[in-house]
């Protein structure tokens, strides 16, 4: 079977369980922004320079194909995408993340002014993956504004991601200063 289904061409995309919808469904554009969002994090893993942050990205990533999964199923086929086994976003999602932000701040690597993405390309590719992990939990927002997010983890997942991806690159700029030094 080709990649190149022609099923689109109309301006529709099945959620799962067949659904079709508008290209430019909110759902659609939820799941991906969170889509460019694990790409720009697999450029910020592919630059990274200590394993510590190479592998929490890699874990990340691997943790968003459970939160497009979920935000591409509409709610009412919710109950049938668990019972067929899917993984949903929990709080213990959440909490490995809240684990990653205290080990950071541990490092003395906290908020401290605005920052300036760009000291370097892998600080510039952590802060421009943060950026986008903010514009998907707009669209996550949004979703549930029009009741259409049953799992508000979600929410409080991204927004965690969001504060990590911050102390990421304030720490790799923290390492490079030191080594410019």
């Amino acid at each position: 079977m080709s990649i190149a289904t022609k099923t689109g061409d109309d301006g529709t995309t099945n959620l799962m369980f067949n659904r079709r919808v508008s290209k430019c469904h909110p759902r659609v554009e939820a799941y991906g922004c969170v889509d460019e969002l694990s790409a720009a994090l697999g450029l910020a893993r592919s630059t990274a320079r200590h394993d510590f942050v190479r592998g929490s990205l890699a874990a990340i990533q691997k943790d968003l194909v459970i939160l497009m999964g979920e935000l591409a199923v509409a709610p009412e086929d919710l109950q049938r995408y668990v019972k067929e086994g899917y993984l949903l976003v929990t709080p213990e999602l959440t909490a490995k993340l809240e684990k990653l932000v205290a080990e950071i701040e541990r490092q003395k690597v906290s908020p401290a002014g605005w920052a300036m993405p760009g000291a370097d390309t892998h600080c510039g590719t952590l802060d421009l993956a943060r950026a986008i992990c903010r514009r998907a939990e707009r669209r996550v927002c949004a979703l549930e504004e029009a009741g259409q997010l049953k799992n508000l983890e979600i929410i409080a997942y991204l927004n965690r991601l969001s504060d990590l991806l911050w102390l990421f690159a304030r720490l790799a700029e923290a390492e490079t200063a030191k080594s410019s030094q």
